[in-house]
Parts: C-alpha cells; sequence; structure tokens
C-alpha cells in the first residue's frame, strides 16, 4: 500500500490521504472544490459548474501524480446536494471523461462538507 500526496500540496487537515495505491488500484478520498495545490477553497455560493471544474483539475492531478490519465478511472461515485444538478453534473463529467465511460454512481444527499454543491471520489485502474 502507497500513501499518494500531489507534489507541493498541503497535507489534509483531516486523518486521511489524497489517495491511496494498493492491488493495483488507486483510491481517491472524496475530493472537494478545494484548490489541491494551494488549499484555497471556493465560496459555496460558486455554481456546482465551477465547483465540479475544480474538483475534476484535483481529480487530474492525482492521477498525474502516479502518471495516470482519466482514461484510467473504472469508477467513480459523485455526491451532489439536490437531484436538480443531475443534468449539469452529468454533461460536465461527459465532458471531462470524453470517450470513456467509467462506471459511475451520483448520489444526491441532503449537504456536504463546509456547505459545497459537489464531491467526487474514484477508484482508477494502474
Amino acid at each position: 500500500m502507497q500513501k499518494i500526496q500531489v507534489k507541493d500540496s498541503p497535507r489534509p487537515v483531516g486523518h486521511y490521504s489524497q489517495a491511496i495505491v494498493s492491488g493495483g488500484l488507486l483510491f481517491t478520498s472524496g475530493i472537494l472544490p478545494i484548490k489541491i495545490k494551494t488549499a484555497e477553497k471556493l465560496p459555496v455560493e460558486s455554481s456546482i459548474e465551477v465547483q465540479l471544474t475544480v474538483v475534476f483539475d484535483n481529480l487530474k492531478q492525482i492521477l498525474q501524480e502516479v502518471g495516470l490519465t482519466s482514461d484510467k478511472v473504472v469508477k467513480s461515485t459523485v455526491y451532489i446536494t439536490g437531484g436538480e444538478n443531475w443534468g449539469v453534473v452529468n454533461d460536465l463529467y461527459a465532458h471531462f471523461f470524453g470517450e470513456h465511460r467509467p462506471t459511475r454512481s451520483i448520489i444526491p444527499v441532503p449537504e456536504l462538507h463546509f456547505g459545497y454543491k459537489v464531491e467526487l471520489e474514484a477508484i482508477a485502474e494502474l
């Protein structure tokens, strides 16, 4: 098992790793719209589009840290506040992954940490 930390990024405040490599797979922690290199928190009022763009950028950086790209993602779980955001999330998800279609769950929840609108976890194949 190997802990993954994006180079030059601050350590998580909580008791967790950004990602773990184990058994030929990369597992991310929940990725919030907090810029991974600077720990800059987006305003919670920012749109779900803006928040998800930062989340995908964070995912990209975690994948790159171990030499992967988005086409190696095999499963993702996306937590959203409110089912009305499903279409927007689906469109941005399709844009990020392109022709690649990993398995996915979108789960509406009443609230997320810091009041954000979206959080994503991913599993990728090495």
